[in-house]
């Protein structure tokens, strides 16, 4: 089936579509939702001819929308109002009962609402669907990407295509003269990479040939007219995960998406280990430099493979990263990072060539990396800011990327302030003891007492159960604390209560050892607890103080702007653990403020759209350096009342 073209109202009535039970009802977002567990999102994306060119099964949190879960794994969906259904473009079909918004009622016929046709950008994942993705239909002006927000497409890359008059001996004007004279509306200065090709390129391809021009640089010459093909890489630079995602500049779309651990994972999990490598082994620091350069170089080449893209067709990078990974790509000494007063070699990092950071892509394509506002809010974190609009909009927003640092941000629409809270290695499933990252094994969703089954696990890969990451972590806890089999302290309530409180569930609150334990998965029905998969007092005590730290972090930033919890229009819950925790969860265990559950929004990896924003736009890059100026950085450790605040954020409000 191909996309629908017509844009003709609909002939059912309002009353027509109420009576069917299809529109939402006024000033509701979404079908309502619980917050809770994952939903799978099965797309199949039609080529030109309207047969499967791909299929793709996703599964993101509940109330994400159609278009966000797509562009998050790289399935390109027309765009180009930034999803607030104006544009009428994302059209999707769904396969199931899904609500009709009156933007839908605008666009779509009363045939094509029957057959499932929606705006992706309105359709909010409350369970699982199947999704049908028509091939684009237009080379958009736009590209849409982040939460939100659209970018009109305005790349640093250029390109021009010229034909040329050959010289004469009545004409003898310099190769490069005549070159730029050709390309009237640029003033770009040559590179020598650039001149050295030049007579040779221009001869061969008889004067007709294309000048590739990043910001002021002519950097090359291509033979004949290639001024469709250019293309840049985005990089988040996680400390854990690094994702590469290549983007078509012409069009402003994704064409790959590729994911891996970094490679510096065997100096440490998280900075302050990568940086104490390198203050106890003088060889650390090359080491470390190199591993990052591996691994962006390694998925570099694989999403060249898969977009089908020569390499060299790749003339500019973007890398959003914490101050502690750009210094490491960049080979500068971490150490004042992780010492007081922590400090950073510069809050702006200069422009470098790509393959000065091992990249083997174009031999002068450029790599921008995002400035930082302060040693522990790094350059991620302005990416994040500048995809999520935090300096535009002017509701009251609350910005957390969930990590083992955790940074926090608050705008009330006219200030904004940020912070980081240490929250250590719980979330990436570290001194947890059945703890394992978000990989194939990892208990993901836990529910308890639900659907008739005393223990429901959603498990990565849909394998036996290994372990127990992140989300899975908040989640035990979190239902754990709906039971009441934790009390507000933290501590395993006595056997004997919790017999009687939920006798279905009393077997698995057991020992190892001393320790008390909460057996979440038996391999075999008489196992002993030390062989299954168990929620330990010690674990519950780690996700206690992970939780205080951030509840701290952003209740005293409340306070910085005069600000009460209710005051909030909307949290966002960011980064590759954020956007896969679920909004009940943390609202019941403390970690978010106490709101209505469609005010917090998984924002999906927003650094790595911030750095696909800053290879559209132009000016969006600009733009993430103005908010050096715009945000104010509050450090927790100066406050006198940061350790009492600790404290009283320690316990389960239930």
């Amino acid at each position: 089936m191909t996309s629908p073209v017509s844009d003709a109202g609909a002939d059912f009535s309002l009353d027509d579509v109420r009576r069917e039970g299809l529109l939402e009802p006024a000033g509701t977002e979404a079908s309502p939702h619980d917050g809770t567990g994952r939903v799978q999102l099965s797309f199949t994306v039609l080529d030109s001819g309207g047969a499967a060119a791909a299929e793709r099964a996703v599964r993101v949190p509940p109330g994400v929308t159609v278009f966000d879960s797509a562009s998050w794994n790289g399935i390109a969906i027309d765009s180009t109002c930034g999803g607030h259904g104006t544009c009428h473009k994302c059209r999707v079909r769904v396969d199931g009962d899904v609500p009709v918004s009156r933007h839908d009622l605008r666009t779509f016929t009363s045939e094509q609402l029957e057959e499932g046709w929606r705006l992706g950008c309105l359709v909010q994942a409350t369970r699982d669907l199947h999704i049908v993705v028509p091939p684009l239909t237009t080379r958009p002006k736009a590209a849409t990407v982040g939460v939100g927000r659209q970018v009109i497409l305005r790349p640093a890359v250029q390109k021009r295509y010229v034909e040329l008059a050959e010289p004469t001996l009545t004409d003898q004007r310099t190769d490069l003269a005549r070159l730029l004279e050709a390309v009237d509306d640029l003033e770009p200065v040559p590179d020598l990479y650039a001149l050295r090709r030049l007579p040779t390129v221009l001869r061969e391809a008889d004067f007709k040939a294309t000048a590739v021009v990043v910001d002021e640089s002519l950097i090359d010459i291509e033979p004949g007219d290639t001024t469709d093909v250019r293309h840049a890489i985005a990089f988040d630079l996680g400390t854990t995960t690094v994702v590469a995602t290549l983007l078509d500049l012409a069009t402003g779309t994704p064409v790959a998406v590729a994911s891996m651990l970094n490679r510096q994972q065997p100096f440490g999990g998280d900075v302050i280990s990568r940086i104490s490598a390198t203050m106890l082994d003088d060889r650390a620091l090359a080491r470390l430099q190199q591993a990052a350069a591996e691994t962006m170089a390694t998925l570099a080449a694989q999403v060249c493979e898969e977009g089908g893209v020569d390499p060299a067709h790749v003339y500019e990078i973007a890398i959003a990263g914490n101050a502690t990974m750009t210094a490491l790509a960049l080979g500068i000494d971490p150490e004042p990072l992780g010492v007081a007063p922590f400090v950073m070699s510069t809050a702006q990092p200069p422009v470098v060539l790509a393959a000065d950071l091992g990249l083997a892509v174009h031999p002068r394509a450029r790599a921008i990396l995002f400035p930082a506002l302060g040693a522990y809010v790094g350059g991620d974190i302005v990416a994040g800011m500048l995809a999520t609009g935090m300096d535009r909009d002017k509701r009251t927003r609350l910005f957390i990327d969930v990590g083992t640092n955790c940074e926090i941000v608050l705008s009330d629409g006219d200030t904004i302030v940020s912070t980081a809270a240490p929250a250590g290695p719980a979330f990436e499933g570290g001194a947890i003891r059945c703890g394992m990252r978000a990989a194939d094994g990892a208990i993901e969703v836990v529910r308890l007492l639900a659907d008739g089954d005393p223990v429901q696990l959603q498990v990565i890969g849909d394998v036996a159960p290994r372990g127990l990451c992140g989300s899975g972590l908040v989640d035990a806890v979190s239902e754990l604390v709906r039971l009441r089999l934790l009390d507000a302290s933290g501590r395993f309530v006595p056997e004997d209560q919790a017999a009687e409180l939920v006798p279905d569930l009393a077997d698995r609150l057991t020992r190892i050892g001393k320790e008390r334990v909460f057996v979440l998965h038996r391999p075999d029905p008489e196992a002993d607890p030390a062989d299954c998969v168990v929620l330990s007092q010690r674990d519950v005590r780690e996700l206690q103080f992970a939780k205080a730290a951030i509840s701290t972090g952003w209740s005293l930033l409340l306070q910085e702007l005069g600000l009460e919890t209710g005051d909030l229009q909307q949290v966002l819950l960011a980064g590759s653990f954020g956007s896969y925790l679920s909004p009940a969860a943390a609202v019941r265990i403390g970690l978010v403020p106490r709101l209505p559950l469609l005010r917090i929004v998984s924002a999906g990896n927003v650094a790595g759209e911030g750095a696909k924003m800053a290879l559209l736009s132009i000016r969006e890059r600009a733009g993430a350096t103005t908010l050096l100026e715009e945000v104010r950085y509050v450090e927790l450790s100066d406050r006198s009342d940061f350790n009492d605040r600790f404290v009283e954020q320690l316990g389960f409000g239930g």
